[in-house]
């Protein structure tokens, strides 16, 4: 059976710890690969590796770094088919979806191959009597990532690109579940050109989690996963004095207005709702239709076009989503159901016991579609991260707002509407961190930033973008004067100040 190793300092290894997992292909609900689980030696060699390499590569000017970027980007490119397919064989997302995933994440290093002008720092000449004030932006040095399985390609580049590409050397933990792409994407780092060590992966559970988080060597850390355990290594990682962001749940909402286009709203619900069996943390859940007569000509839509839907094998190309990634997840989803029938939410159509011949042993769950949800439910207040879609109606767009507003996830959020003053007074209101008009998900191209709020996000900057740049440097000012002449200026022991 293959073995998914650890990589550090260049090389695929199998490190200290014995310990292996069964890696999983969801279509068929059985082993395909084991995956070594990483222990405190493991991270600490990784730690090592890129603590040596970390000085030189911040020494290479930015323009040689983005032209590793470039090599990079385009061998990701080159491999796309190979790359997609691993990632679909391990997570169970279709092929076409993959795809997305990991050019998704190919944006963010097509960014940061403008680093030479991103890391530009700020110059003012003459900012009093031959006094000039300037600030460089510097890597921090050794970074880490910590990254889910829904996105095993995008989140992990999404990290490791920016930390890379401002010098500093980076140390990634992927999901034990979906292992297998952050070690390619390793070895297509060092043959674009990275040196060994700036890029290491340290494959592991809970104690590479806690490793990193203590580790003195390691001065930031990115993390994307559930809000409660966002919090716990928000709060452990920001004792030990690291930089710390992490990026938690969501429940998206999507609030139709009575003047939308239904066809295309609900064109646009099913794939964000669906599309990658809803494990996304920007997937749309949620559908707000504003008054009682748009709910049921949404519903009635909605109905029909769930009919329609092809649940297949990740290798299915005309399948609109595959299985979702585990046995226990599927049951998480199925208790969730369970859950909303119980406290009262109409059950309109239900995905439970959808079985695809031939592969009756896969992690498949039907499309689920609940009407009548109401606020108080634990199943609205939740993430169910699958494919189950809630309608929560609203009689007014006031009442709409209020919903995403006052939910307990603040990540993002879509209005459908042809009125231009509704969506901009929408937008302006809402208390949520990414909007979409007529968007069904909004994820900010690569030169924006990504974030949520609330239990959405800890941490005050945001993934790429600026923020991501920001993120991993840390700003020098220098405040320098070449006096005129020999003269010696009278002592002062006061403030300095330009008066």
């Amino acid at each position: 059976m293959r073995l998914i190793q650890h990589f550090i300092d260049g090389v695929e290894v199998g490190g200290v710890g014995d310990a292996r997992q069964a890696v999983f292909d969801p279509s068929l609900g059985r082993p395909q690969a084991e995956v070594v689980l990483g222990v405190f030696e493991d991270l600490d060699e990784a730690v090592r590796s890129a603590k040596a390499a970390q000085p030189a590569w911040a020494a290479t000017n930015p323009q040689r770094r983005a032209r590793v970027m470039f090599e990079f980007k385009r061998l990701i490119e080159e491999n796309m088919e190979s790359l997609a397919r691993l990632l679909a064989s391990e997570h169970g997302k279709v092929v076409s979806d993959a795809k997305g995933d990991i050019q998704r994440g190919l944006d963010v290093v097509e960014f940061v191959c403008g680093v030479p002008h991103l890391l530009k720092g700020e110059f003012t000449t003459g900012a009093g009597p031959g006094i000039d004030v300037h600030s460089m932006r510097q890597p921090l040095g050794v970074v880490a990532g910590i990254t889910p399985f829904n996105f095993p390609a995008m989140i992990p580049l999404w990290m490791l690109a920016p930390a890379i590409a401002c010098g500093n050397a980076f140390i990634l933990k992927p999901s034990e579940r979906d292992p297998s792409v952050p070690v390619e994407l390793a070895k297509l780092a060092i043959q674009a050109g990275l040196p060994a060590g700036v890029l290491n992966v340290v494959q592991g559970g809970k104690p590479v989690v806690d490793a990193i988080l203590d580790h003195p060597d390691i001065k930031a850390v990115s993390f994307v996963g559930s809000s409660d355990i966002a919090q716990q290594v928000y709060a452990r990682g920001a004792a030990a004095g690291k930089r710390m962001q992490c990026m938690g749940g969501a429940k998206n909402h999507g609030v139709v207005l009575p003047d939308a286009d239904l066809d295309q709203t609900v064109a646009d619900i099913l794939g964000a709702a669906y599309g990658s069996a809803g494990e996304r943390c920007m997937a749309l859940p949620v559908v707000v239709p504003v008054g009682a007569a748009t709910a049921n000509a949404l519903r009635a839509k909605l109905v029909d076009a769930i009919g329609g839907l092809r649940v297949g094998v990740s290798s299915d190309p005309d399948a609109h989503y595959g299985p979702v990634v585990s046995a226990q997840h599927k049951a998480r989803i199925e208790e969730y159901i369970e859950m909303g029938v119980a406290e009262g939410a109409e059950l309109v159509v239900d995905g439970r016991g959808f079985s695809l011949q031939g592969h009756e042993e896969g992690y498949f769950l039907g499309p689920t579609l609940f009407d009548h949800v109401k606020p108080g439910m634990r199943s609205y207040h939740d993430e169910i991260f699958g494919p189950v879609l809630q309608i929560v109606r609203a009689e007014t767009a006031q009442e709409a707002v209020a919903l995403a507003s006052e939910h307990q996830y603040g990540n993002g959020v879509a209005i459908f509407t042809r009125n231009g003053d509704a969506a901009r007074e929408f937008a302006e209101q809402v208390e949520v961190g990414m909007v979409g008009i007529n968007v069904p998900i909004p994820v900010p191209v690569s030169y924006h930033t990504f974030g949520g709020w609330k239990r959405s996000g800890f941490g005050d900057l945001n993934q790429y973008g600026m923020d991501g740049i920001r993120f991993y440097t840390r700003t020098k000012t220098i405040t320098s004067r070449w006096p005129k002449g020999g003269a010696v200026t009278d002592q002062s022991f006061v403030i300095p100040t330009m008066k």
